[in-house]
């Protein structure tokens, strides 16, 4: 099976100060475990499901600090949202095609969506989409690493690392290791 990965238009940034070092990412995600933890009662029929790209490296990472702390993990998926966005024609002129794992199945599960940063709640309203062709899922929650406002539709995280106020200028750009060779968060701003 393919998929599309959409590589957006680079955008000329200027970091301006760093939100988050490794440290306090790997305390957040520790945080985060706990909470999904707590609320579902263990993990029986719970999925991690990450959203490509940073959200499944967040999700996977989930899963270990619940391993390190219940001894048991649950299982991690990865969501490709790219055919179900509502910007796929503005973001690229042509999406680039990759293999993608097996197909999954959250049928009457709790599935748990990772992403890293909440914005708009377009990504959001894709992935949705997206995990439906995946089965009908018993609940459906949202965690995420951080929520920085300017919601354009009504989507809310069940679970937020850090909420951080931003202006429409600024951009949050979550680096990790797994994809970028580097762990923290900066908070960037838009030039030119």
């Amino acid at each position: 099976m393919e998929n599309a990965e959409i590589k957006p238009p680079v955008a000329a940034v200027r970091e301006k100060n760093q939100l988050m070092s490794a440290s306090e990412i790997d305390r957040t995600l520790v945080r985060l475990a706990n909470e999904i933890l707590e609320r579902n009662n263990g993990l029986v029929g719970v999925v991690l499901v990450g959203v490509r790209r940073r959200g499944v490296p967040l999700a996977e990472r989930l899963a270990k600090k619940m391993m390190e702390i219940e001894k048991t993990a649950p299982p991690v998926e990865t969501l490709d949202i790219t055919f179900y966005r509502d910007d796929l024609s503005t973001v690229a002129q042509k999406p680039v095609v990759q293999e993608v794992p097996s197909a999954f199945t959250v049928e009457g599960k709790t599935a748990i969506l990772v992403d890293d940063v909440l914005y708009t709640g377009r990504t959001t309203r894709a992935a949705l989409e997206a995990l439906l062709d995946h089965g009908r899922p018993q609940r459906v929650d949202l965690c995420v690493l951080i929520d920085r406002g300017h919601r354009e539709l009504p989507i809310q995280a069940n679970y937020v690392g850090r909420v951080i106020q931003t202006s429409d200028v600024e951009v949050i750009e979550v680096r990790l290791r797994e994809i970028d060779n580097q762990e923290r968060v900066m908070l960037c701003e838009r030039v030119g």
